[in-house]
């Protein structure tokens, strides 16, 4: 009878210890970022990070511009006219923005075109870099396999006049 009750004590205090055991392990919550580590203030979630504009890779590691920033052999086109050229992709004051030089199409422009970045995108919002103001540029490229495929356009602000390129450069 004795051995019985403690069978009985052994078995019950097995099954407490089990099932506190279970509840304990299932109740726990796993920190899937306890070892990942984002930089540039990227933030982790689920075990990824999550990067701030201008940033990307697995860490947040790499600037997205990087991939812009070189001397370009360009060529554009507008109809059958054929732009061959080499223009300067670098940095801007911020870390998705860029300057592309004034030889963009063909040294059309006098200044500098101002140009920002997100992923394998870069865009030129709407603006007038020639001397005088009387033309406006915009478009936007698309950054693959070592090429930027451009397409914008070029308006001559006192005709209304749009001239549309496409173009790659490498």
């Amino acid at each position: 009878m004795i051995m019985k009750s403690m069978k009985r004590i052994a078995l019950s205090a097995m099954l407490t210890i089990g099932a506190f055991g279970a509840v304990t392990y299932t109740a726990c919550n796993k920190d899937e970022c306890k070892d990942v580590v984002c930089l540039n203030g990227g933030t982790c979630s689920g075990g990824n990070c999550s990067c701030q504009a201008g940033y990307e890779g697995n860490r947040c590691e790499t600037l997205s511009i990087t991939k812009f920033v070189k001397v370009w052999s360009a060529a554009d086109q507008i109809g059958s006219t054929n732009l061959v050229y080499t223009t300067t992709i670098a940095p801007g004051p911020t870390a998705t923005s860029a300057t592309i030089s004034n030889s963009f199409s063909d040294d059309f422009f006098a200044n500098t075109i101002a140009a920002t970045v997100n992923g394998n995108t870069i865009t030129i919002a709407d603006q007038k870099p020639d001397a005088n103001g009387d033309y406006r540029v915009q478009g936007s490229g698309t950054y693959q396999s070592g090429k930027i495929n451009w397409s914008y356009s070029i308006t001559q602000i006192s005709t209304g006049s749009i001239q549309n390129y496409t173009g790659t450069w490498q």
